[in-house]
């Protein structure tokens, strides 16, 4: 009855150019064509991890992407950090452990950002500790986490900082070697605009000298073949291949409109959002200075029918709550391929269904005009 509008954090909605690359007959991923695009991608990408390392894409989810950073890092044993505010700070816990870490885990609530100074206080409590895991932008809760801060915290402790960026990475500043980073880690599906089906990996020298030690059991997941077969343009076992032109004519779009635009776009999106949101009485789920400038959380009473209701109504779909606020909240994207014109539609429903019309969109109109 709709077109579907669809608002939630990934998989974000896939611009036109970029979908008909996926429409291309199939190619050869030994051939000469994949083995010149495949390491020129790649290396389109490494400005926006902020980095001179090499990436290396994985075919997988975003999930797929965290693994290899744990099976190339957590020997049996290993004593590990993880700093846990949402669902996904909680999935390299559930990581770590299925490698047989020795876990170290420091909790924060799902409606803020980690605490740099709690944990520069434990690394000190544990010189033990090998290796730290987080999340940049936790879109279980909306919150963007300041790695940067976390990075310096650690001080002169030797541990190595792994990071999930996969709803963070081309919506908001990655500067992985500029900050110290060991391990970052992202995806397809979010602010990079193209399909599922790809995961992307950088390890620092420091890593990747730490991963040679590392005796975890993996085959698909080792990075040293990855690298191996990199030497000569290819990845060791058959890729998305078409997802690595779309990711090509992505970041044609993104380069394009400027990096900068692209997370002043971001911001902007942001803040008319939770403008709008107040603006009809609703309560968000962080304060301002955690905010996400890719996802916003907003508080609501039995949510998922809510959100049931809008997407029959007006074919719009925002995303539920995860874990302890499951039902509670629900979740608005505004990453990727999205404009503050999809900002005041989101909000534009938020009106119709509280009919408070015209204040949700006017709130945000003026962020606009500021």
């Amino acid at each position: 009855r709709f077109k579907p509008e669809l608002r939630i954090p990934g998989p974000v909605p896939v611009p036109n150019e970029v979908a008909l690359q996926m429409a291309k007959p199939m190619i050869n991923h030994r051939g000469a064509y994949f083995k010149e695009h495949y390491p020129a991608v790649l290396k389109r990408l490494a400005p926006l991890f902020g980095t001179t390392n090499q990436v290396h894409m994985i075919t997988g989810s975003g999930t797929a992407g965290m693994e290899v950073a744990v099976s190339n890092l957590v020997s049996p044993g290993t004593p590990v950090l993880c700093l846990v505010g949402g669902f996904f700070g909680n999935r390299w816990a559930d990581l770590c452990k299925a490698y047989g870490a020795k876990m170290h885990i420091l909790e924060f609530p799902w409606d803020g950002g980690v605490d740099p100074e709690q944990v520069a206080t434990y690394l000190k409590q544990h010189p033990e500790i090998e290796l730290m895991f987080m999340v940049q932008n936790e879109s279980s809760t909306a919150v963007l986490n300041d790695v940067e801060s976390v990075a310096k915290a650690r001080g002169n402790h030797s541990a190595l900082l792994v990071v999930d960026a996969v709803s963070a990475l081309g919506g908001t500043p990655c500067q992985m070697d500029a900050w110290g980073l060991d391990v970052v880690v992202s995806a397809s599906q979010k602010c990079l605009m193209t399909p599922p089906g790809t995961a992307f990996v950088v390890f620092s020298p420091r890593a990747r000298e730490y991963s040679d030690r590392c005796t975890a059991s993996r085959y698909y997941m080792d990075l040293r073949r990855y690298e191996q077969y990199m030497e000569k343009s290819e990845t060791p076992f058959t890729p998305n291949i078409h997802n690595v032109f779309a990711l090509e004519e992505a970041l044609s779009m993104i380069e394009a409109e400027g990096l900068e635009n692209v997370f002043a776009r971001h911001i902007l999106m942001r803040d008319m959002m939770r403008a709008g949101a107040r603006a009809v009485g609703l309560e968000l789920l962080v304060k301002d200075e955690d905010a996400s400038p890719t996802v916003t959380g907003i508080r609501f009473p039995n949510a998922d029918s809510f959100r049931a209701r809008i997407k029959k109504q007006y074919g719009v779909e925002f995303a539920g709550g995860q874990g302890i606020h499951a039902n509670n909240i629900f979740r608005v994207g505004h990453m990727g391929y999205a404009t503050p014109l999809d900002v005041l539609t989101a909000l534009a429903v938020l009106e119709m269904d509280m009919k408070k019309y015209g204040q949700a969109t006017q709130a945000a109109e003026q962020v606009m005009e500021a």
